[in-house]
């Protein structure tokens, strides 16, 4: 499932805010009391609210969320990772194709209408509790962005399995092969919470000021490696320059993850990173990388350690669109090496 990058004409994305009422609200919160769940939670919330035809109740639904990046040595799709094995009953969400195809940017937010049919083929009900899971390979990488879709459309009863990885090695069930039929859902169209998103010209904007009187306050973090963020590694898209736009800090996923098991580490050691890369918690965070995928990684690393007071969103072209439409004469990519 390889990216392939359209060097067409940049396309204007208009974000527009959502809002639920509270009964609505109350209705579609999960039982699960975190964000992020372990194997054990997962097990006994299937065991509880199994997928089921027969059952017209709420129910605990897998989701595999899971993406490999263009360039990966062994050439890996997430759909093939999926039938070698997954959690009984998931269905796969494929990041490529629920995505706003019309873009010359990779697995771009979808529009409203994309995402309700994605969900309707998937089996998904608005009252389903939904827990997104990666591959054991990599522990965590994309279910955070499948996850955030989610929400950006108003569905607040998802969760991040932490992790499939552990799932796995603890001797919880899987099953190989394609993804089972499911009945189709009607699930509604919402539309996209635009308070979560941050698009190119706004981030223009914002980085834009980073020298002057009276700019915005805030904290960019950049979940690429550190190479990449210097400017010293090349990006995984041929012709792509690596750098860093100013203002950012570089937060790679893996100071973000147990080094063994991939997991997310504990939210007081978490808070212990963000505090070391000097994000004030009292700051909006906007989060980025190479195409908007692993900056929820650190979305979901700052949910997970409590840090800050929510005020977070996603740069949904990340450095992709970035790297692609500032100028040269915007001195806006910066390497360490200049």
């Amino acid at each position: 499932m390889a990216t392939t990058l359209l060097f067409g004409r940049p396309t204007t994305r208009i974000y527009h805010t959502f809002s639920m009422t509270a009964s609505t609200m109350s209705r579609l919160q999960s039982t699960l009391s975190s964000y992020l769940v372990t194997p054990a939670e997962l097990d006994a919330a299937l065991k509880r609210n199994a997928p089921s035809k027969l059952s017209t109740a709420p129910r605990t639904v897998p989701i595999c969320g899971s993406w490999f990046l263009p360039n990966d040595p062994q050439q890996r799709n997430g759909y093939q990772v999926f039938k070698q094995g997954h959690i009984p009953h998931a269905r796969f969400f494929d990041i490529d194709k629920v995505s706003d195809t019309s873009s010359p940017y990779p697995h771009m937010l979808p529009s409203p209408e994309v995402f309700r049919e994605a969900m309707s083929k998937l089996g998904v009900k608005r009252d389903d509790t939904v827990v997104v899971y990666d591959t054991a390979e990599l522990g965590i990488f994309s279910a955070p962005r499948v996850a955030w879709t989610f929400k950006v459309f108003g569905h607040d009863a998802v969760h991040v399995l932490n992790n499939f990885r552990l799932w796995v090695e603890q001797g919880y069930a899987t099953e190989e092969g394609d993804q089972e039929d499911v009945e189709r859902s009607d699930y509604p169209l919402s539309e996209l919470d635009g308070s979560k998103v941050v698009a190119f010209e706004e981030m223009k904007s914002l980085v834009s000021d980073h020298n002057k009187e009276g700019r915005e306050e805030l904290h960019i973090l950049d979940a690429r490696s550190e190479g990449r963020w210097k400017g010293s590694e090349p990006e995984p898209r041929p012709g792509l320059p690596s750098g860093h736009m100013p203002r950012s800090t570089s937060v790679p996923v893996p100071d973000l993850l147990d080094p063994k098991t991939k997991a997310f580490l504990p939210p007081a050691e978490l808070r212990k990173v963000f505090e070391r890369k000097g994000v004030d918690p009292s700051k909006p965070v906007i989060s980025s990388c190479g195409t908007g995928v692993t900056a929820t990684v650190i979305d979901t690393a700052l949910t997970a350690a409590g840090y800050g007071d929510g005020s977070r969103r996603i740069y949904d072209g990340s450095w992709t669109e970035w790297a692609q439409r500032v100028q040269p004469t915007d001195h806006l990519i910066i390497k360490d090496d200049e």
